[in-house]
């Protein structure tokens, strides 16, 4: 899992895959809804399984996201350049326009049933969290988890919510007929950094709380430490404190990745750090003046302090 990266959704780069197409959202616009300053664009999907390309270096082949745009409002997040393929924009339109593919549901059904699906492990959270705060709404990825659960379908999500808990009959279930992994991303438990950097997300230490629940219910769990901010979040006992709760709340630690820069997230990431700690922002000018990736060696060294 180290050698996991943060893509673009939509974005195919030097043979890496998309992870869903934008294409593949049809009809227009069914209407909208407001949830605490939240805006919900409803639209129809084509399909909902999406297939990643023999080729990939990703753990997975299929996936499924039911929303995009992301209310956790991650500064840092690696989706955000896909809302401008809808001539929306990737700050404040990314986490408060949220598209909601209303018809996800019966459109697995109707793909789960096809002949020719082989039931492949399909991964959920590849691309914006599939347990954001309208899940809460629209129950969407619970109808999901149910039709996956009925067909033996094995899955896996990525979240920071804890609200997949709520989930944990289907999950249960789900996993006595095939393999079920629910993991999270916790990149820091510094309450100063995750205030600042991913204001819409639950305290981390919540996800930790699930971690822990999720294990007792004998569910496979754990977290990735990701992303990590050089000079917010990586220093070694910062680290070896998020690693070490993980594994005592009974999670694996799934890989430690630095913080990744691509075209779009770059731009939107820097102007905020410029304001937040100018000192900070133009150390990562620095750090990031020859692309998007931390230079190897700064990864080597937050994975040694895991090890």
């Amino acid at each position: 899992m180290s050698e996991l990266r943060w893509r673009l959704a939509d974005d195919e780069r030097n043979g890496q895959p998309a992870l869903f197409s934008v294409d593949g959202l049809s009809g227009p616009e069914r209407g909208t809804g407001k949830l605490s300053g939240l805006e919900f664009l409803h639209v129809t999907a084509k399909r909902i399984l999406n297939e990643v390309p023999a080729q990939s270096r990703m753990p997975f082949r299929w996936t499924i996201n039911v929303y995009r745009g992301c209310s956790h409002s991650c500064k840092y997040c690696f989706a955000r350049p896909t809302h401008e393929y809808l001539g929306l924009n990737l700050g404040e339109d990314f986490d408060r326009k949220i598209v909601v593919k209303i018809n996800a549901v019966e459109k697995l059904r109707a793909e789960l049933a096809n002949p020719k699906w082989t039931g492949e492990a399909v991964a959920m959270g590849t691309n914006t969290d599939p347990y954001q705060r309208c899940e809460g709404k629209y129950r969407l990825t619970r109808g999901v988890l149910e039709a996956l659960a009925q067909r033996g379908n094995p899955f896996s999500i990525l979240t920071k919510s804890p609200l997949v808990l709520r989930d944990l009959d289907v999950l249960t279930t789900a996993a006595v007929r095939a393999e079920v992994t629910v993991n999270f991303s916790i990149g820091t438990l510094d309450e100063r950094v995750w205030r600042a950097t991913e204001p819409g997300t639950p305290n981390p230490r919540r996800r930790v709380e699930a971690i822990r629940q999720l294990a007792d219910a004998g569910i496979r769990t754990g977290a990735l430490i990701a992303p990590v901010l050089p000079g917010l979040s990586d220093r070694p006992e910062q680290v070896r404190e998020v690693a070490e709760t993980i594994r005592n709340a009974g999670g694996r630690v799934l890989g430690v990745l630095p913080l990744h820069l691509r075209p779009g997230v770059r731009e939107h990431f820097l102007a905020w750090l410029a304001e937040y700690d100018p000192a900070l922002h133009a150390d990562y000018l620095r750090r990031y003046a020859r692309g998007a990736y931390a230079p190897k060696a700064y990864g080597e060294r937050l994975r040694a302090n895991i090890r």
